[in-house]
């Protein structure tokens, strides 16, 4: 009885060192007849995952499968590397140019996209996608009768105001390295005259119910839109680009050539408001992520009359 024992915990711990070879939720390779898509925690990584799925059952005549539990770019990337998946819905320039790459922030967009077509291609075997056409970032906002008050429509803009102004901004931005607290009094040189820090969820209802002036929130945020907010230009660069793409792997590309068209039509097709309105309709009317993103592909003929622009790796990025 004891040998049975041991053999039965020796092969239930073989199991488990095993299944943890693999991430969560993730099978422990993707198979060639299928295209395995890698969301994320957030209401707009799933959306994005299962437009880049409903791209791909419409014109590839492969099985298709999203994974939407993966928190991190990290773990995005983790995934296509260890082959539990091959397509990426959504990656972020500058979290990826900090992240996966290891560099230092660029400020500059047309930089930091070239660097990340480049470095995906040169370190990882990848196809990092011109952007869906938004940026996902840290902004300030405020309420629209207050832009429209004060005539706001960049950051530089609440200068003059500054000092009579409350702004609310998340806690940890607050001892944030590169892009944060002190790198915004030094780039943008004023402070605000009080600056209260709190979870980014809550300031939006914040501003709304006039506790604050100002937030510092996602460009994206459907709250944007459910609150009424004016989001400012960012017009001195405090913050990277964080424009947003799909990334493929070479080799789910050879196997699936029409793959490379599909993704190539989302090109310039999300612009920042349509994010915060596909955002808002997921968020405030409690729909699925799927519901949305099949209802705007449906509602743009999953851009069959668009000619996707092809070019090679070393055209997009103007060569080495």
């Amino acid at each position: 009885m004891r040998k049975f024992l041991k053999t039965a915990f020796t092969l239930g711990l073989s199991l488990f060192l095993l299944a943890a070879c693999s991430l969560p939720g993730l099978g422990a390779s993707t198979s060639e007849d299928e295209i395995v898509i890698t969301g994320g925690m957030s209401t707009e990584m799933q959306i994005l995952a299962y437009i880049v799925e409903g791209m791909s059952n419409h014109y590839i005549d492969v099985p298709t499968k999203v994974i939407s539990n993966l928190g991190s770019s990290s773990l995005n990337h983790q995934a296509l590397m260890k082959d539990d998946a091959n397509v990426s819905a959504v990656r972020y320039t500058g979290t990826s140019v900090t992240g996966e790459l290891g560099m230092e922030a660029i400020t500059d967009p047309e930089k930091a996209a070239e660097t990340v077509v480049k470095g995906f291609d040169r370190e990882f075997d990848q196809k990092w996608y011109p952007t869906y056409g938004f940026a996902n970032t840290y902004a300030f906002m405020v309420s629209r009768d207050k832009a429209e008050e004060l005539g706001l429509e960049k950051v530089s803009d609440l200068a003059q105001y500054a000092p009579d102004l409350k702004a609310g901004v998340d806690s940890s931005w607050l001892s944030r390295e590169g892009d944060g607290y002190e790198d915004f009094k030094r780039i943008y040189g004023f402070d605000f005259g009080q600056t209260l820090p709190m979870s980014i969820g809550l300031t939006y209802s914040a501003v709304a119910n006039d506790e604050v002036d100002v937030i510092l929130g996602y460009s994206t945020d459907g709250r944007i839109i459910s609150e009424d907010l004016k989001v400012l230009e960012d017009d001195k660069q405090l913050f990277p680009p964080y424009d947003a793409s799909p990334v493929a792997t070479y080799h789910i590309l050879e196997v699936h050539p029409e793959l490379d068209k599909v993704l190539h039509k989302l090109e310039g097709t999300i612009t920042e408001e349509t994010m915060q309105k596909l955002n808002y309709r997921a968020d405030n009317y409690l729909l699925e992520p799927k519901v949305v993103a099949d209802d705007w592909l449906k509602a743009h003929n999953y851009f069959e009359d668009k000619a996707p622009e092809l070019k090679p790796i070393e055209d997009t990025v103007g060569g080495d």
